[in-house]
């Protein structure tokens, strides 16, 4: 094989690396935009939770928000709800929301907390601690 066929094979494999990376990266930014509208959109439904919780009656009895269909995140917010005061660390609270306590499980929830930080609904008063918001 001559020079010039080896830098001729090496810029097509150049030019379809770079066409490849081009693709991820447009993919990622529509990602990133889906990702960043449904956070959003998630932020604005507990604004409106709050607020409605906000208007409830003190001596009306809530719906309870844990049903069969609750979400994981619903269940954590219940928690912290519950527990206002409380400091959790992931681990604790997958015991007492008896959730798996395996490491892939725990960083799911870490990953959910974290989310719920930047939605302003818990805090995080030292690393791997959670708290409601207050």
């Amino acid at each position: 094989m001559s020079v010039h066929e080896l830098l001729r094979l090496l810029q097509t494999e150049h030019d379809d690396t770079v066409a490849r990376a081009d693709h991820l990266r447009e993919q990622i930014e529509r990602h990133t935009t889906a990702l960043a509208q449904t956070e959003a959109r998630l932020a604005e439904l507990a604004a409106t939770r709050k607020v409605i919780d906000g208007l409830t009656p003190p001596d009306h009895p809530t719906a309870p928000a844990e049903t069969a269909t609750a979400t994981v995140y619903q269940r954590i917010v219940t928690v912290f709800n519950e527990h206002p005061g409380q400091v959790f660390r992931v681990r604790d609270l997958h015991e007492h929301l008896g959730l798996p306590t395996d490491e892939p499980s725990i960083n799911v929830t870490r990953s959910r907390l974290g989310r719920l930080v930047r939605q302003g609904l818990l805090e995080q008063p030292g690393r791997g601690r959670y708290q409601k918001r207050t």
